[in-house]
């Protein structure tokens, strides 16, 4: 379910409540009535989100081994979600699916060639985007970081890990004029 629906679903759940708590809003302009439902629909999917947080950050399974000169830049996991959860270290992006069963999924950071991260109207008023990743990883060469909080501090913790990866090999970008 995207974030539009879940926000929509919300929003509904907010005017029901206020319509089955028979306060008298007549009083107020429409307008106001309409930013009154948006904020607490948005305050309500921001509280969600960080009860998940807390129990996502309690479980000790969702860290990876590394190795000595590997190192952790960026921990997270799509807004609302409890299944998905994703690592960028010094040297691989690590995805990691599922609730019981698990899928792990490890996308080196030098095979990258392209980064680019996006937000829709309502990811820009919650502050989330989708951070999308080219690159020549045989399994799957576009990754899609999904539902990111603060996509523009992680695409700029990535691109600068991705930059470091590729100067640690020796690996230089060519521009073809």
């Amino acid at each position: 379910m995207s974030i539009d629906q879940i926000r929509k679903l919300v929003t509904a759940g907010v005017k029901q409540g206020l319509d089955q708590s028979n306060l008298d809003l007549s009083y107020m302009p429409k307008e106001e009535q309409e930013l009154l439902v948006d904020n607490l629909s948005e305050n309500m999917l921001k509280t969600f989100d960080t009860i998940i947080a807390e129990e996502y950050e309690d479980k000790d399974d969702l860290e990876i081994k590394t190795d000595d000169d590997e190192v952790v830049v960026w921990k997270g996991r799509p807004f609302l979600s409890i299944v998905e959860s994703y690592i960028i270290t010094s040297e691989r992006i690590n995805i990691m699916k599922g609730f019981v069963a698990r899928h792990v999924e490890n996308y080196e950071l030098i095979r990258i060639q392209d980064i680019d991260y996006n937000q829709n109207i309502s990811e820009r008023i919650l502050n989330l985007g989708d951070i999308i990743v080219r690159g020549q990883d045989p399994s799957d060469p576009t990754l899609v970081l999904r539902n990111i909080t603060n996509p523009d501090l992680v695409y700029e913790t990535l691109r600068r890990a991705w930059l470091d990866a590729r100067e640690k090999y020796g690996l230089q970008f060519r521009e073809f004029l």
